[in-house]
Order: C-alpha cells, then sequence, then structure tokens
C-alpha cells in the first residue's frame, strides 16, 4: 500500500523537483518511489509509467510558465511585454533546469492541445499585435521568437557561452534589442 498523502499530484511535484536537481531525463517512477522510501509497485495507482509521470511533469512546467508569462507581459506592449515574456524563460530555465526541458517534452496531439502551450502561443501572439504583424508573418514571428529564446537559453546553460566575454547578459539584452528592431521593420514577404 501506498504511504498515505501520496497522490498524483505530489508525486508530479517530486519528479520536477527531483527533475531539478539530477535532470530530466533521470526522472522515473523507481526514483520517486526511492525518494519516498516505496516499492515501485505502490506508485502504479497514482502513476501509469515513467511516460505518464514524465508527460505530468511537463504538463506542470508549461502551467508554471504560462502562469508567469502572463503575470510577467500584463499591462506590457511592445518591447517591454517582449522583454518581460523574454526574461521569464530565461528565469524559468535557470531557476528549473529539469522543469524547463520537461516543457520542451514531445506530448501527444491531444496532450499538447489541452496543455498549456495554447496560453504560450497566445501571450506571444498578443506581444505580436503591438507589431501591427499579419498572418502568416505573425506564426513565423512566434516561431522565431520561441527558437531564439530556447536557443539562447539551452546554449547559455550548457556552458557554450562561459569561456569568453562581454557577459551574457549583455548579449541577450542586445539579442532582444534586434528582436524589437526585427518586428517593428518586419520584412515584406
Amino acid at each position: 500500500m501506498a504511504r498515505a498523502g501520496l497522490n498524483t499530484e505530489r508525486l508530479t511535484r517530486a519528479g520536477a523537483e527531483l527533475a531539478d536537481e539530477v535532470g530530466f531525463d533521470q526522472v522515473t517512477v523507481s526514483a520517486i518511489a526511492r525518494r519516498f522510501d516505496v516499492k515501485v509497485a505502490s506508485l502504479y495507482s497514482h502513476l501509469k509509467n515513467s511516460q505518464d509521470l514524465r508527460t505530468r511533469i511537463a504538463l506542470l512546467a508549461l502551467e508554471e510558465l504560462a502562469d508567469r508569462a502572463a503575470d510577467a507581459v500584463a499591462g506590457r506592449a511592445g518591447k517591454d511585454a517582449l522583454t518581460a515574456l523574454a526574461n521569464v524563460y530565461r528565469d524559468y530555465a535557470r531557476e528549473h533546469p529539469g522543469r524547463y526541458a520537461a516543457a520542451q517534452f514531445r506530448l501527444d496531439p491531444q496532450t499538447a492541445a489541452a496543455s498549456a502551450g495554447g496560453r504560450h502561443a497566445r501571450l506571444t501572439r498578443a506581444i505580436l499585435r503591438g507589431y501591427d504583424l499579419t498572418e502568416p508573418d505573425q506564426t513565423h514571428a512566434v516561431r522565431l521568437l520561441g527558437s531564439v529564446f530556447h536557443g539562447y537559453v539551452s546554449l547559455e546553460m550548457g556552458g557554450g557561452f562561459s569561456h569568453s566575454a562581454p557577459d551574457t547578459q549583455e548579449t541577450w539584452s542586445r539579442i532582444l534589442d534586434a528582436l524589437d528592431a526585427l518586428l517593428r521593420n518586419w520584412p515584406e514577404a
């Protein structure tokens, strides 16, 4: 029998904490069982398998990121909103590296559609309305921003910029300036 107080939410949160400590790829039902000093079999009434656990952690991370992003961009427009959104992703990745990796986890189409992933796209599109982009340019810009944010954060967290000057914050600020300039002067197709 599972230890009293264990439920799917608690196990998911423990999995998210473990992901931040040891890496998302290391999170398994067995690792969670060890964390709570219970038998693996006792967790199967709450989790189907490690894939289910990872999916739940991904959904939690997407929700946390969307909540932070919504709070950060509320009442902002233009470059101010763009910078706030970008900083949410960068800060979240620094604070929660395992959860950030989980937010990139591939979900099946039905789960993805029901996740907070749609909120991320809507927030980005709301910011882009300040740049007067129409379709399909708006979709291209959403993809561009996601690629730049994720690419920079991933390289930075992997130590890719630690070997040289200038400071990564200076580069980050310059990238956001460049993105703002590009969005204000989006090339015509």
